[in-house]
């Protein structure tokens, strides 16, 4: 699924990364962990193609994507890489049906052809009666679901997830991480996480820690 080695990523004068080596397998969950500044975040947003390595070699589905132009990788990420961040980045004036349905009419499919998968989306992730409301009439965990349900959309092959239950409560956080679970279960889902959430990180089926650009 993914297949990382030797990535290097520096700013300026401070080297971020320092040579990381990934393989996640297809149906895992796996889990990245370490102190602030170790380069997670960074890594996971190399992952996702939204920041370029400065070396190494970046394969996902058997693409290597540090080759493809900007409109090939805009497309690419829209197609199989699916994102959940800490603050959901809903956007306030869209319902949550519409924010799900999002990534489909990004890839150019229309309204009527996008809303039965974002409806069954919401029915999965028990938010069936929640549809026309808007974020601001959501509680945090009703949000953070619904921004699931918007990574799931184009049916991904990967979901990166930056500290996902970050700004939940201990309930909520619980329930989100169970939901990784069960859709990895059902689904086949895969995720790379970074989490600050010793239980998450545990439950995964690889726990990865990162320390001083390296994992």
């Amino acid at each position: 699924m993914i297949q990382a080695s030797g990535i290097r990523k520096r700013f300026g004068d401070l080297e971020v990364l320092k040579g990381v080596d990934l393989h996640v397998a297809k149906g895992e969950v796996v889990s990245i962990v370490g102190a602030s500044g170790a380069g997670k975040t960074t890594l996971l947003q190399i992952l996702g193609t939204l920041e370029k390595a400065d070396g190494g070699s970046l394969l996902i589905h058997g693409e290597e994507v540090t080759k493809l132009g900007s409109k090939a990788l805009s497309a690419f990420r829209n197609k199989h890489i699916g994102f959940v961040f800490q603050f959901h980045h809903l956007l306030p004036e869209f319902t949550a049906l519409e924010n799900v349905m999002m990534p489909g009419l990004i890839a150019g499919r229309s309204m009527k052809d996008c809303t039965p998968r974002a409806e069954e989306l919401l029915q999965r992730l028990n938010l069936a009666g929640r549809k026309e409301h808007k974020p601001n009439q959501l509680s945090g965990g009703e949000q953070q679901r619904v921004a699931v349900a918007r990574a799931l959309f184009n049916n991904p092959g990967v979901v990166l997830a930056d500290e996902p239950s970050g700004n939940l409560d201990s309930a909520h956080a619980k329930e989100l991480h169970q939901l990784f679970f069960e859709l990895r279960k059902e689904l086949g889902q895969t995720f790379v996480i970074v989490t600050h959430n010793e239980e998450l990180a545990e439950m995964a089926d690889q726990r990865l820690v990162m320390k001083d650009g390296v994992i």
